[in-house]
Parts: structure tokens; C-alpha cells; sequence
């Protein structure tokens, strides 16, 4: 799942388009009514994520429960939040080896979280 699949599939499940609060392609996905991001999809260096290069990737911050997170850390395809709180936000990178269904499960954690 990219950025655009992502973006696709929240307008049709949540009716949100994504946000460009910063003068880049970094994009916040909000609630239409409260306004509280339930994700942000950033370009981010490899190497920022730990990785050993540094190409620029996709990846997309949820908001999830600690319990979750310190499991899904423990996976491919997540990290600690990238320029989020690391204990209640989650960090996958979107190049294709999380699945498809697990980042819109995520995605729907992180909206109904948010959603008060």
C-alpha cells in the first residue's frame, strides 16, 4: 500500500482528504470534525529509521495502544514514531512488506482513538 492507495481509501471509508499543513509533500489525515490527525504520511530518510541507507521512502504514522506497538516494533515495516510520541504513535514504512489489510486495520485503530 503507497501514499496514494492510502489517500484513496480514507476518502471512501472516512470521507478526509489529506491535509498539507508544511510547504512539502507531508501529509495530514484528519477528522473531518474534530480536526485531530489519526495519521500523517511523511518522506523520510532511510537512515533517520535506522535503516543503513539513505534513500528517501514513505512511511505513514497511526496513532495505536502501547501494548500493540511494543509488538508491532517487533515486526518488518515498523518503527518507533517518526517526530511523534513514541509511546502512543507507531511508524510503518510504506514499501510494500506490511500488508495491505494490517496497515487499514491500524489506520482504523488511529481513527477511532482520535476520535473524541
Amino acid at each position: 500500500m503507497n501514499r496514494e492507495d492510502i489517500f484513496h481509501w480514507v476518502k471512501e471509508c472516512y470521507h478526509t482528504e489529506p491535509d498539507y499543513p508544511w510547504a512539502d509533500d507531508n501529509a495530514v489525515l484528519r477528522h473531518k470534525g474534530n480536526r485531530k490527525w489519526y495519521g500523517v504520511i511523511l518522506k523520510v530518510r532511510e537512515d533517520k529509521l535506522g535503516l543503513p541507507r539513505e534513500n528517501e521512502v514513505d512511511v505513514l504514522n497511526v496513532k495505536c495502544e502501547p501494548m500493540l506497538i511494543g509488538s508491532l516494533r517487533m515486526k518488518e515495516g515498523f518503527f518507533p514514531a517518526y517526530h511523534m510520541n513514541k509511546e502512543n504513535w507507531i511508524t510503518i514504512l510504506l514499501d510494500g512488506k506490511v500488508p495491505e489489510e494490517e496497515i487499514k486495520n491500524l489506520i482504523e485503530i488511529s481513527y477511532q482513538m482520535t476520535k473524541k
